[in-house]
């Protein structure tokens, strides 16, 4: 799951609409009128109160805070406010862990359409994390929020269709939310979807896109990418062969950690001259300082 960062990013969607934030006013100043607001019970300033103890801003980090002041929000119906709330609770920030807590907090900020709290919902199904495992239950959830265009929504929806989780197998949905997800930098979407042109599941097989696909995966880092690429190149599928590349990938998808990368990169060695495998190891170095 996308941890704080996405719960900061939609959090912040709503502070234009508080009264007790300016952002042409300090920090330090819109917590002290933001308390002033959230004692006399307004329920926007609770939640901006509690996203500013939540993140440090303006007075000091404190997570407890937090969630007195998201509870108070989250209940006067404030959905940023209960999905921060069932945040915390999923995390065990400020309180103790409580998978049932944040369900039911989830919930209520889902219901009111917050797509990553209706992702949330979903994952908890999925991974039987407060509630029995209910995988009808998460697909529902996971395509409210696909459909609202979160791409690890769209990811996880793909995955259900793929393996014929709470739905029907079916790869051409697979691929559909795959590569919607894909299209916004997904890289576990842009792997997957690269598999799925190389088998030709859901789509008729096209090593070119799955280059493609793939290329895109390992760049972000992804190991086993990386090394789908290095066989790609070895064996001239949807590129030109060229063992300097197999080399470079295997050698990269090595240093992320890949168990059979090693083995990969001594094997297309054997086919390689040492100057070859020199330039080979070059191009792996500059690709990596760069992507550091």
């Amino acid at each position: 799951m996308k941890n704080i960062i996405v719960v900061t990013l939609l959090l912040l969607l709503s502070t234009n609409v508080l009264a007790c934030y300016d952002e042409n006013l300090s920090d330090k100043t819109n917590f002290d009128n933001c308390l002033v607001e959230a004692k006399q019970g307004n329920a926007f300033a609770q939640f901006r109160l509690g996203f500013m103890y939540n993140n440090g801003q303006g007075v000091a980090q404190d997570y407890k805070e937090a969630v007195k002041w998201y509870r108070k929000a989250a209940e006067q119906g404030i959905a940023f406010a209960q999905l921060g709330l069932g945040f915390m609770y999923s995390n065990g920030q400020g309180v103790a862990q409580d998978y049932k807590e944040a369900v039911k907090w989830y919930r209520k900020a889902a219901e009111q359409g917050i797509a990553f709290a209706q992702f949330s919902l979903g994952f908890m199904y999925n991974n039987e994390q407060g509630v029995a495992q209910d995988y009808k239950e998460a697909v529902k959830w996971y395509t409210k929020a696909a459909e609202q265009g979160y791409a690890s929504a769209q990811y996880n929806l793909g995955v259900m269709y793929d393996n014929g989780q709470g739905v029907a197998q079916d790869y051409k949905s697979a691929v559909k939310w795959y590569t919607k997800a894909a299209e916004q930098g997904d890289a576990p979407a842009q792997y997957n979807l690269g598999l799925m042109y190389y088998i030709g599941q859901g789509v008729a097989q096209d090593y070119k896109e799955a280059v493609k696909w793939y290329t895109k995966a390992a760049e972000q880092g992804g190991a086993k990418a990386q090394n789908n690429l290095g066989f790609m190149y070895g064996n001239g599928q949807g590129v030109a062969q060229d063992y300097k590349s197999a080399h470079m990938w295997f050698n990269i998808a090595a240093a992320n950690g890949h168990s059979k990368a090693v083995k990969n990169r001594d094997t297309i060695a054997k086919e390689m001259t040492p100057s070859q495998i020199e330039k080979a190891q070059d191009m792996a170095r500059e690709w990596m300082a760069e992507h550091q």
